[in-house]
């Protein structure tokens, strides 16, 4: 299922599920629906940097979050099925962004409406 983030203050963000669920965990929200207020950007986004720089200090748990890891294939050397793998940083980017505009021009994320 498919969550698509929207705010008046910048482009709609797209996410899978459960690609947000490890995100909206962190903010203690309701994949279903929700609102990050604009008085909550700022510790919403203090969160998911926290979390964000966790996981590059960490990047062999970080896949251990991921469902979708990329394994390696027959054929494929370690080192490209490990590049192929996308984490939580790179799949929390767009929503980051959405964040810092959203504090910027006071205003809400929304989804599930």
């Amino acid at each position: 299922m498919l969550i698509a983030f929207k705010s008046k203050s910048s482009p709609e963000v797209l996410m899978y599920q459960e690609h947000a669920q490890r995100i909206l965990d962190l903010l203690h929200k309701n994949p279903t629906r929700g609102v990050i207020t604009a008085a909550e950007a700022a510790q919403a986004l203090s969160i998911l940097e926290h979390e964000v720089a966790e996981s590059k200090l960490h990047p062999e748990t970080d896949v251990e979050h991921d469902i979708h890891a990329h394994e390696q294939e027959e054929g494929e050397t370690r080192e490209h099925a490990q590049a192929q793998r996308v984490g939580f940083s790179a799949r929390a980017f767009p929503l980051l962004e959405m964040l810092r505009t959203a504090k910027a021009e006071n205003e809400h994320i929304i989804w599930g409406i």
